[in-house]
């Protein structure tokens, strides 16, 4: 059995406020999708959209939610994907909490 690197690249990075995430072109269609977070006390919550297209004249559609219960320890979740669009980017929906951060990940890797 061979081992395969995954590839990981930055959509959004400490993310403090409701924002679009930079536009990115995947090399492989097996993608994972990660997002985490923090706050520097007590609760809060934050919703990031994973978004997809094929034109960068189409609009962007909805491929999946992340959504986030934040805290003082890195909380974070994900999916996966082997669906073959051609640009992806992230969307951060809501942030709530004391300086609450986010940022969102796509891991992919060649079948």
């Amino acid at each position: 059995m061979s081992n395969r690197k995954v590839g990981v690249i930055p959509l959004i990075d400490n993310v403090t406020a409701i924002s679009n995430g930079r536009q990115v072109e995947p090399w492989h269609t097996n993608r994972t999708f990660e997002a985490y977070g923090t706050t520097s006390a007590g609760v809060g919550a934050a919703e990031i959209a994973i978004e997809v297209r094929n034109s960068e004249n189409s609009e962007w559609l909805l491929m999946g939610s992340i959504t986030l219960t934040l805290g003082t320890t890195v909380t974070s979740d994900g999916f996966t994907s082997n669906r073959a669009w051609r640009y992806v980017r992230a969307r951060v929906d809501s942030i709530s909490g004391t300086d609450a951060t986010v940022s969102a990940n796509m891991g992919t890797a060649p079948l």
